[in-house]
């Protein structure tokens, strides 16, 4: 008789995804519990959410359009949404959304928007705006150097 208690379908996968060493960040998506920020981002050159060696290169400051922004590629390929809040200061975040996943917009108007469900976030801060996402963008760490926005 077998007395061993069931694999579920979940943990059998994630094993065999941890098996294969895929990139940790999906790795965490078969976690049960829920992901993302508590809202709140650091300032511009914080240490937290950094996902790449500091001074990596992510866009020139002159395509990061003022009072707007940019979604380009961070390291390992992960999108990373960077918002210019003045002349001399930009935030990042991680591009995927917090409610169901989808990559965020290019932010315009200081508001990030998913596409898939319409939640927005503040620019200058990753907090939810508006649902049906409740939790913040996760924070890039970021700074400008020269003319270039690198992790900082």
């Amino acid at each position: 008789m077998n007395t061993e208690s069931p694999v579920s379908r979940r943990a059998a996968l994630c094993g065999i995804v941890v098996a294969l060493a895929v990139p940790s960040g999906l790795v965490t998506a078969c976690s049960s519990g829920s992901t993302g920020s508590s809202g709140s981002a650091p300032t511009q050159g914080g240490s937290t959410g950094s996902t790449g060696s500091a001074g990596t290169a992510l866009v020139a400051l002159a395509d990061v359009p003022e009072g707007g922004g940019a979604l380009v590629d961070g390291p390992g390929g992960k999108k990373i949404v960077v918002a210019r809040i003045s002349a001399s200061e930009v935030k990042a975040y991680d591009a995927t959304c917090t409610h169901q996943g989808a990559i965020v917009a290019e932010p315009a108007g200081g508001t990030i928007t998913c596409p898939s469900h319409g939640s927005q976030f503040g620019a200058a801060d990753g907090s939810v705006k508006k649902g049906p996402a409740t939790t913040g963008l996760r924070a890039v760490a970021v700074r400008v150097s020269g003319d270039q926005v690198v992790l900082a």
